[in-house]
C-alpha cells in the first residue's frame, strides 16, 4: 500500500517561544494542540489520536500520553502513543499518524512537542536535568576523559570531519549566519532582532571546540502540533492541505564519528521513491539544525553535494535569503526556536501553504523536512508538498 499523498497536515499550533514561563510542558502542549485544532477548523471531540514526542521536562515520558489525554478530557482514543526518537521523533510520530489513518485505525490525530526546561531567573539556578543526564551520554572512560553531553560528542564528529575535509569555523560560520538572517524575516523567532556577522559568531564564546555559542542551537519553552488527517478530509477544511507525499526512517547505528554519516541516505531512500522526485525538484529544505555541523553533514548525506565538500558547499550564501537553496527559512533551531524534529516540520507546512509573510519562498511546491536524533543516529524524511 502506498502512502503517498493519502494524508495530510491540516492544522499547525506554535506557542510563544524563548523564556516563556506563565505554562509547564503539559500546558504548552495542550495549548498547541488547541492552536492547531482552531487552525484547521475542528474541535478536541474530532480527535481520535494523540501521540507525544516529550521533552526534557516530560522526565522519562512512559505515560505522557496518557496524562495529556486525561488533562484535555479526550475520550474514545483510538492511538495514543508516547514516541522518542530524538529529534527524529516528530517525523516519526507524523508517519506513525499517516500510517494509522491509511490503515483505517485514525481519522484525525494530534503530533505534539513540548518542553520547559527554562526556568525563571533564580539566585541558585537549577542545574539538576541536561541532555547528558536524559540520554545518558556521560558514559565510562568518555566521562572519565571529559568527553560527556550532546555538545562534546557532536564536536567530536565534527572536528573529524575537519581534520579530513578541511572544513573550518568560517564554513560553520556561514551556515549560523545564513540562519540568522532567515530568523530575522521571522517575528516568532527568538532572534528576530538581533543580527548577527561572521566577526559576531567568531567573537562569541567557544562552548566545545570546534563549536562556538553560535554553532550550538537555542534552549526554548514552548509547544507545538500538527493535526494530520486524510488527504480528502482536509481539501475541506480550513487550510489548504499540505500533502504527504514521501516519508522514510534511517537508523543506521554504529560510530559517527567513524563513519561522517547520518541516516539520511537511508531515510532519503523511501521517501524520495515514495514521492517520485529528486532533489532538483525541492523548492525549499528544512534541515534539524542542533548545530550548524549538523546541517553541513546533513546536505552531504542528502546528496545535495559530496562527503567532505559541505563546507564550501555553503560558503558562497547559497543557503542565505537570495540564495538558489533556500535552507531553515525561519531561522531553524539556530536563531528561531528549539521544538526538536517540530521546528523544521512548522516551517515545511508554513512554505508549503505560502503563509511564510517577508520570509516566502515564491511559489515553494515541494518541501525537504528533515529530523535527527542520538548523534545522528536516528533520522526521519517527509516530503510535503501543496499538491498530491
Amino acid at each position: 500500500m502506498s502512502l503517498r499523498s493519502k494524508t495530510a497536515i491540516a492544522g499547525l499550533g506554535i506557542t510563544k517561544q524563548g523564556r516563556v514561563y506563565d505554562h509547564n510542558h503539559v500546558g504548552f502542549a495542550i495549548e498547541a494542540i488547541r492552536l492547531a485544532l482552531d487552525d484547521a477548523g475542528l474541535t478536541r471531540a474530532d480527535l481520535d489520536g494523540v501521540l507525544l514526542n516529550p521533552g526534557l521536562t516530560w522526565a522519562d515520558g512512559g505515560m505522557g500520553a496518557f496524562q495529556l489525554q486525561q488533562a484535555m478530557g479526550l475520550h474514545n482514543l483510538q492511538l495514543a502513543h508516547t514516541m522518542n526518537a530524538g529529534g527524529a521523533t516528530a517525523g516519526a510520530m507524523i508517519m506513525q499518524a499517516a500510517e494509522a489513518i491509511a490503515a483505517g485505525l485514525a481519522t484525525t490525530v494530534a503530533c505534539v512537542f513540548s518542553d520547559a526546561p527554562l526556568k525563571p531567573p533564580a539566585p541558585k539556578p537549577d542545574k539538576s536535568s541536561g541532555s547528558a543526564a536524559a540520554y545518558a551520554f556521560g558514559r565510562g572512560l568518555d566521562a572519565a576523559y571529559g568527553q560527556f553531553g550532546v555538545n562534546a560528542m557532536y564536536a567530536m564528529v565534527a572536528q573529524r570531519h575537519m581534520h579530513l575535509y578541511g572544513t573550518t569555523n568560517d564554513h560553520l560560520g556561514a551556515i549560523a549566519v545564513a540562519e540568522r538572517q532567515w530568523a530575522n524575516k521571522n517575528p516568532q523567532a527568538q532572534f528576530y532582532d538581533t543580527p548577527m556577522t561572521l566577526d559576531d559568531y567568531h567573537r562569541s564564546r567557544w562552548v566545545v571546540e570546534p563549536f562556538h555559542l553560535y554553532d550550538c542551537c537555542l534552549v526554548s519553552n514552548g509547544g507545538l502540533a500538527v493535526i494530520v488527517t486524510s488527504a480528502d478530509r482536509a481539501r475541506d477544511l480550513k487550510k489548504p492541505p499540505v500533502y504527504l507525499r514521501g516519508m522514510g526512517q534511517g537508523h543506521p547505528g554504529g560510530d559517527p564519528s567513524e563513519t561522517l554519516t547520518s541516516g539520511a541516505p537511508l531515510a532519503k531512500q523511501h521517501a524520495f521513491a515514495m514521492a517520485d522526485i529528486a532533489l532538483d525538484d525541492i523548492d525549499v529544505v528544512e534541515l534539524y539544525d542542533c548545530y550548524t555541523f549538523t546541517v553541513l553533514v546533513t546536505l552531504e548525506d542528502y546528496g545535495f553535494c559530496k562527503k567532505g565538500e559541505g563546507g564550501p558547499f555553503v560558503a558562497d550564501g547559497k543557503i542565505a535569503p537570495g540564495g538558489s537553496l533556500p535552507l531553515n527559512t525561519g531561522g531553524g533551531q539556530l536563531s528561531s526556536f528549539y521544538m526538536w524534529g517540530m521546528t523544521p516540520v512548522s516551517e515545511g507546512v508554513m512554505q508549503i501553504r505560502g503563509d511564510g509573510g517577508a520570509r516566502q519562498i515564491p511559489d515553494a511546491k515541494v518541501a525537504l523536512v528533515s529530523g535527527n536524533g542520538g548523534i545522528l543516529s536516528t533520522h526521519s524524511t517527509l516530503i510535503l508538498a501543496n499538491q498530491p
